[in-house]
């Protein structure tokens, strides 16, 4: 299997802090014997893992030994006394991970796998100059990595050191021209920071999410792999809220969409997307009474209005509302996915056309269940996954894109939810290099 080009399964990346590892020089056992737990009911289930280990107080306690005697240790020797360190670590994951992990430990970041079965790859050092981090986001962008979880023995980053100052304050989330004034922009060997600067500079050129929690709390890890509220900082491409989308989102001077069109020609594409989504609902869901969630200027609601659909709209952006044709904005409603304005099963129909992957991931299972609270029959999900390669190779970088994941995974998630069946019949869909369409359907209605 070649794993470069498995774009439909991209790997979760976890930089394991050498502070859970070798906390004070010793070997925290328990600490590992979860870790196995956790990894191997994942990589079960179908998750792909990349483990990248750092030093901890072993590289600690090897340079305070070096300046100790010497007096003077520089920079690049520090730094490989760091490298060997993780290693170190990195051959004691590889031994507790050896059948169900890759043969090779990474620790010449040149030299790619592009070969291999199994589902987990661990990481070391590479060069001076690189921490692990940086070499975490190196992967991510060798292969396709879309989130780094970083390991850490804190459940935050703070303001300032929580051990030092009792005024620290939690932060929940950062952006990364934030997190560059939180770290700066210069890499010394041993650190101490939430991340990397070098890294975060890299991050940031990526427009890669990162979280940073503590490696500990494995129930709460499990959280972030499920799309659930957990506890953790999010550092995210972009901060997204109302206000980004404005004229140049809706125009395409930030979205992916349509950037070779002109103007002209983008609305009329949209037009004929439009009337060709709204025939399909109408032929195949014959909804009555139906709401659009994240509706945009309101053209899908108009033409299902026009082919006699009790059709509404629920859109977030005050611009996108203000855009909106005369006739159709009495039936548009400003609003958010996370807590829609309606009573229980207000809508025999309840659909949203790429919304979903622009909700930050602690927020799209109160998404889902928010769209089926609404719905009586009929939820319908399209989104934009790993799957669409069309969109992956010809659109441009859309930073408001949060959550991308596999159809895989998103069919996982529906299923969690008790109240509904994922169906793969019912509604016309192109093959998954286009598009991934998800139809949900309520139980008590079958």
């Amino acid at each position: 299997m070649r794993f470069l080009n498995n774009l439909k399964n991209p790997p979760i990346i976890m930089s394991i802090g050498g502070s859970l590892i070798v906390p004070n020089g010793g070997i925290d056992t328990h600490f590992l014997k979860k870790l196995n737990t956790f990894i191997r009911k994942h990589t079960a289930r179908g998750k792909r893992f990349f483990l990248v280990a750092g030093g901890g107080k072993t590289a600690r306690h090897y340079a305070q030994a070096g300046e100790e005697v010497i007096g003077n240790v520089t920079n690049e020797d520090l730094d490989w006394l760091g490298i060997h360190s993780t290693r170190l670590n990195a051959h004691l994951l590889r031994t507790i991970f050896k059948d169900i992990a890759h043969p090779r430990i990474i620790e010449n970041y040149d030299r790619k796998v592009t070969d291999f079965k199994k589902p987990v790859i661990i990481g070391a050092g590479w060069k001076p100059g690189w921490s692990t981090d940086y070499n975490a986001v190196k992967i991510a962008d060798d292969y396709n990595g879309k989130l780094v979880i970083n390991l850490t023995n804190i459940d935050y980053v703070y303001t300032k050191d929580p051990k030092k100052y009792k005024t620290a304050e939690k932060i929940e989330k950062l952006t990364w021209e934030e997190m560059e004034k939180l770290v700066g922009t210069e890499w010394q060997p041993g650190i101490n920071a939430p991340f990397d600067p070098l890294a975060t500079q890299y991050a940031k050129k990526l427009n890669l999410t990162v979280i940073i929690t503590n490696g500990h709390n494995f129930n709460n890890l499990d959280k972030i792999l499920s799309g659930e509220k957990f506890k953790g900082t999010v550092v995210v491409p972009f901060d997204i809220n109302p206000g980004f989308y404005d004229k140049e989102y809706y125009f395409g001077k930030k979205g992916e969409y349509k950037r070779y069109l002109t103007p002209v020609l983008r609305r009329l594409l949209t037009s004929v997307v439009e009337t060709y989504r709204a025939w399909l609902i109408k032929l195949f869901l014959k909804p009555k009474k139906l709401l659009d969630v994240g509706c945009g200027t309101g053209t899908l609601v108009k033409k299902l209005r026009r082919l006699g659909v009790d059709a509404y709209g629920l859109e977030i952006s005050d611009y996108a509302l203000q855009s909106a044709d005369d006739d159709i904005k009495p039936f548009l409603i400003k609003g958010s996915i996370n807590k829609l304005p309606f009573e229980d099963n207000s809508f025999d129909t309840v659909i949203s056309f790429d919304v979903l992957e622009h909700i930050e991931r602690t927020n799209i299972k109160s998404a889902v269940k928010e769209t089926i609270r609404v719905a009586s029959r009929n939820i319908l999900h399209k989104i934009y996954t790993t799957d669409n390669l069309w969109i992956t190779l010809f659109h441009g970088y859309d930073p408001s894109h949060l959550s991308i994941m596999s159809a895989k995974d998103w069919r996982n998630l529906f299923r969690q939810f008790d109240n509904v069946i994922l169906t793969k019949k019912g509604f016309f869909k192109l093959p998954s290099i286009f598009e991934s369409i998800f139809l949900l359907k309520k139980k008590q209605s079958l």
